[in-house]
């Protein structure tokens, strides 16, 4: 049986423990998100599926709602084909098993299946939970099509 004491020693010892590497999670999940953005502009199902959790959801700023099921299908029938597909300005911030990413996202590209092109940039921000087997990507929200900047200024 253990004393108060002891009790209160090893809950402080696991409570730091949980946060040891924060900076190292910190760095894992921005590669992985990067990693996870690059796999979409190349159509890489695979890679897709290894990140994504297997009840993960994506709202865009129109309101639709994507499944896992839905983005790995449009990855393999390359419904998308993208010139650019590039974030910036990430952030990473970091609670305990749960994180989350804001980024500016830049798309450019074509819609196959309509033929028409797009190019345009939304804010995102994609949500990471740690799990048994890693960190994976759980939620993502993405605001609608950002006004294009005026280039009179």
């Amino acid at each position: 049986m253990f004393t108060k004491p002891l009790l209160l020693l090893l809950t402080s010892i696991f409570a730091l423990n949980l946060n040891t590497f924060p900076a190292d999670d910190k760095k894992v999940i921005a590669a992985l998100d990067t990693e996870y953005q690059a796999a979409v502009k190349n159509n890489d199902a695979a890679t897709m599926a290894r990140i994504l959790a297997d009840d993960f959801t994506l709202v865009v700023g129109t309101g639709k709602v994507y499944s896992k099921a839905d983005l790995l299908k449009s990855a393999r029938n390359k419904t998308i084909r993208y010139e650019l597909q590039d974030d910036s300005a990430q952030t990473v911030r970091l609670w305990g098993n749960t994180a989350v990413i804001t980024a500016l996202l830049s798309l450019k590209g074509v819609d196959t299946e309509s033929g028409k092109p797009f190019d345009y940039q939304v804010w995102f921000s994609d949500t990471y939970v740690r799990t048994e087997s890693g960190w994976r990507y759980v939620f993502g929200q993405a605001s609608i099509p950002l006004p294009k900047a005026n280039s009179a200024k």
